[in-house]
């Protein structure tokens, strides 16, 4: 059941002769984060976690308690396990996350509870703080900074081989999960041996592959090319084989098997992608455009982005950007699809200072990439108050 906050207690005055305070920075935070607004928007998404979350089951970790400590984490950079560490040993902490003398919840627990507040629920906390921010007088909105940055996934470098040696190892994780719910005996007589793990067979002929790519001569180019057939076939096979368990398990254990069966699906169709591009690229001759490639099985919204920026002048991940406002405030935030121009980028980002603050900013600043004849027009003191150009303007520009 969904616990709103412990009771109160001040943890400073047990100890007063150690004379604790919190830092001007938490003081501020403190005091900020005891909205309504913001508390009802994280727990109705809380609430989602079950049908009847709100009212039965033991008690969970308190509301209050999880967005503060998803406060701290991102505050002080830390990682989930560090927040549970650096909370629990703290008297501060402690107090600041309103977690007083019971235990922290660990750092699983805390991900599955970050996990469940949706992107809807971060865009609107984001507006209530410039609202709040505007409120209390730290920004009025003069000046905007805005910019992109890539936020790189946790992905190691993909190659070909290594992503056909991913696919094939996950579905047969997941077949073997669906054997123990299949009755001994259903499917072997009709359709063979439908549970064979190729992990091994998958990740031998990717090392095979790895080891040729670093030392590519021309007898060996026989052997590289009939390395990679060899594991497409083994992942063909992969992706057959999960359309047959999937069906025994649809007809056997249609409610227990139906997580496994939705995983089999998306796996083994991410998988198909992937044997696609690798018949392209590498059997074929094919050049592949990087918005057609996928670059991760686990991470599949994964983009290739290339800026030019040295040391890593390819980059794997999302293409995010950001306003900034006078104050500190991060008054905008967008999550790119692919690898998007930054020129036409402005145009959104000034549309969204106007909605949050009523008037364009004094003070524009952005890089190079950004520039533009348009965007100059734009960023010249000729924007009305709906975001359009005015008439005087224009003629004031010409001028």
């Amino acid at each position: 059941m969904i616990v709103d906050r412990y009771d109160p207690m001040n943890l400073f005055e047990l100890v007063p002769k150690l004379k604790l305070e919190m830092d001007p920075e938490l003081a501020h935070l403190d005091r900020l984060l005891d909205d309504d607004v913001l508390f009802e928007r994280v727990k109705a998404d809380l609430c989602h976690r079950y049908p009847n979350s709100k009212r039965l089951g033991r008690h969970s970790t308190p509301v209050e308690v999880i967005l503060r400590m998803l406060v701290v984490k991102r505050l002080y950079n830390f990682s989930y396990e560090h927040t549970e560490r650096f909370v629990s040993d703290s008297i501060v902490l402690r107090q600041f996350t309103r977690l007083y003398l019971e235990a922290a919840p660990d750092d699983t627990t805390l991900i599955r509870w970050a996990n469940l507040i949706g992107p809807k629920t971060l865009e609107h906390l984001n507006e209530r703080a410039v609202e709040l921010a505007r409120s209390l007088k730290v920004s009025r909105g003069r000046k905007l900074r805005t910019d992109g940055a890539v936020v790189e996934t946790n992905i190691h470098h993909p190659t070909d081989d290594t992503l056909l040696s991913d696919g094939v190892r996950i579905i047969s994780r997941l077949i073997g999960r669906a054997k123990e719910l299949i009755p001994e005996g259903v499917g072997r007589v009709a359709t063979g041996e439908p549970f064979r793990d190729r992990t091994r067979s998958a990740k031998r002929l990717a090392h095979k592959i790895s080891k040729m790519a670093r030392r590519r001569t021309q007898e060996g180019q026989a052997t590289y090319r009939a390395a990679y057939e060899r594991l497409v076939e083994v992942a063909r096979a992969s992706i057959r084989q999960a359309e047959r368990v999937r069906s025994m398990l649809e007809v056997e254990v249609p409610s227990a098997g139906k997580k496994i069966s939705e995983e089999l699906s998306h796996f083994a169709g991410l998988l198909g992608r992937v044997v696609s591009q690798t018949e392209r690229r590498v059997l074929k001759g094919e050049r592949v455009p990087a918005t057609e490639k996928l670059v991760s099985i686990f991470e599949p919204h994964t983009a290739i982005i290339r800026r030019g920026k040295a040391p890593n002048t390819t980059e794997f991940g999302r293409k995010v950007w950001l306003s900034e406002v006078d104050g500190g405030i991060l008054s905008g935030f967008w999550i790119l699809e692919g690898n998007p121009g930054d020129e036409a980028r402005l145009r959104p980002a000034l549309e969204d200072h106007l909605r949050l603050f009523g008037r364009a900013p004094e003070l524009l600043a952005a890089d190079r990439n950004v520039h533009s004849k348009e965007n100059e027009w734009m960023a010249g003191g000729i924007w009305g108050k709906e975001g359009v150009p005015t008439q005087s303007g224009q003629e004031k520009r010409r001028a």
